[in-house]
Formats: structure tokens, sequence, C-alpha cells
């Protein structure tokens, strides 16, 4: 069960917890609604307070973040700007762009195509 489902879960069920206890209690209106409130957070809270004590933080932060692909992507953006900021510089000055430049580019079509 996902951490979020947990917390939905037992929110709900405070929730529902918290209408029997108050109607079965025999309060006001106002009354009703401000223990029904009170026992969902209740049950809010101990929700965090379980999840924080029984989900290892370290395994989700690597499951949400790779650090690895995430560096590729980023270092292929790089190179991308620079390379067209040299064209663009080449059509400045009315040079053409070099031919071994344009072959290394083709190269790296694979990480293109991983980061688009």
């Amino acid at each position: 069960m996902q951490p979020e489902n947990f917390i939905y879960f037992l929110t709900v069920c405070g929730f529902f917890i918290g209408i029997m206890f108050s109607v079965a209690s025999g309060y006001e209106a106002f009354e009703i609604l401000l223990y029904t409130l009170e026992i969902t957070l209740f049950f809010y809270l101990f929700a965090h307070v379980a999840i924080m004590n029984f989900v290892d933080i370290r395994q989700v932060g690597k499951k949400l973040f790779d650090h690895k692909q995430y560096e590729e992507i980023s270092s292929y953006f790089i190179f991308e700007l620079q390379e067209r900021e040299k064209r663009m510089d080449a059509l400045l000055r009315n040079d053409d762009v070099e031919p071994k430049e344009l072959k290394k580019m083709r190269r790296d079509e694979p990480l293109r195509k991983k980061a688009a």
C-alpha cells in the first residue's frame, strides 16, 4: 500500500468514526461538527506518524529521483546549448558549420531521444 493511500484511508476512517461518536453522544450540530473534525485530524496526524516510523525515505527518494539519469540528460542539454551557440556564432560570422561537428551531433542521437 502506498503511503498516500494509507493516509487517505485512515483519514476517511477517522471521519466516519468521528461522525459515529458525535451522533451517538447526542451533541448539538456545532458540537457534532467540532468533534468530527477533531477526531478526523487525530487520525490524519496518526497516519503521518505511522508512515514516518515505517517508511524508509531513502528508498523512496531513489525511486522518485534517479540522479544518474538526471545528470546524463542535463549534460546532453548543456552540450546541445553549446553546439547551438557555436552554430549561431558561425552564422553571425557567415562561416559554415564544420562537418565534423555535425557528425558528432548525429552520434548523440540516442541521448536526444532519451532526453525528449
